[in-house]
């Protein structure tokens, strides 16, 4: 098996074994699949979940898709040469009903870049997983960011801080004082392999990456979606809601590079939540759980 079919395995392996353990931990909603094909070239599997005892809206999504470079693209991924592109990756976002769980969001994807005569000349890998709270528990973010912290060092002892800087400063909602969408987590780009590092060693920590998701995330949520909650503390969450909304869709990289690539709309913007509030100029009150959730996000943390 060569390297670009041993992925594409591992990411539809990784995409049911997600949605499994997704569907017993809500208890009632089922994912629905929806496979697109594109017509430039490739497809993917949509599977969306809503409605359900915990997660209000949800998507896990994993795409195989190829085509010509474009100058939109060159642009976009900072491609210098180059005439065939591939890519293929899974990308996720939970948006729970409880507002003491937080969502989540996660994507690993491997890029191949090919000149004229269809030949490999470039290959990287990608990915990251960060937390978006609404309330903070310390706790929380102490177990999410150790699990990533352990994958990290298993590779590496500089991954997880180098990672993680890179995660606070990427996910920020730079037009609003540099705001950070969540709590961060994990995310690098463009790692391509080298003599020291070569294509089995960012294979394989991608993949164990990906296997994290799940110890990282489900503890939580089986821990919180049995909080009682009000309608001041939904309030909250839609408000926050917001934020994630501005920076999908002014900042976010791979919403801009599916958009701009004729990728699948429904598909791409399956990460918005189901409800949402802009209110104007809203400030929480001073000393309140949601001002210290705000503090969180303002200032990022060493959580390990």
């Amino acid at each position: 098996m060569n390297i670009k079919e041993d992925w594409i395995q591992y990411i539809e392996f990784l995409q049911t074994r997600i949605c499994t353990a997704l569907e017993a931990c809500d208890g009632k909603a089922r994912f629905i699949e929806d496979k697109w094909q594109r017509a430039e070239g490739g497809g993917g599997k949509t599977r969306v979940i809503s409605g359900g005892n915990v997660f209000e809206k949800g998507g896990v999504n994993t795409s195989v898709v190829f085509g010509n470079v474009s100058a939109a693209m060159k642009t976009q991924l900072k491609i210098d040469g180059g005439a065939r592109w591939f890519a293929c990756g899974l990308s996720l976002v939970l948006h729970p009903l409880n507002p003491f769980v937080p969502t989540v969001h996660c994507n690993y994807r491997m890029f191949e870049l090919y000149n004229e005569k269809n030949e490999l000349i470039n290959r990287w890998f990608g990915g990251g997983t960060d937390l978006t709270p609404y309330y903070l528990f310390e706790e929380d973010a102490r177990h999410f960011h150790q699990t990533y912290k352990n994958v990290c060092d298993e590779f590496d002892v500089s991954f997880y801080s180098t990672f993680k800087k890179n995660c606070d400063d990427y996910f920020v909602n730079t037009h609003r004082n540099n705001e950070r969408r969540g709590i961060g987590g994990i995310f690098y780009d463009y790692q391509k392999p080298s003599e020291k590092k070569d294509i089995n060693f960012w294979m394989n920590f991608s993949k164990a990456c990906g296997d994290a998701f799940l110890p990282a995330y489900l503890p939580i949520v089986e821990k919180r979606k049995i909080c009682s909650f009000t309608d001041k503390n939904k309030y909250w969450q839609e408000i926050r809601r917001g934020r994630y909304v501005e920076f999908n869709l002014i900042h976010d990289r791979g919403t801009l590079f599916g958009l701009k690539t004729n990728g699948r709309t429904e598909s791409i913007l399956m990460s918005l939540p189901p409800t949402v509030r802009f209110e104007y100029n809203y400030q929480p009150q001073k000393g309140s759980e949601e001002e210290k959730l705000m503090n969180a996000c303002l200032h990022p943390k060493n959580w390990v």
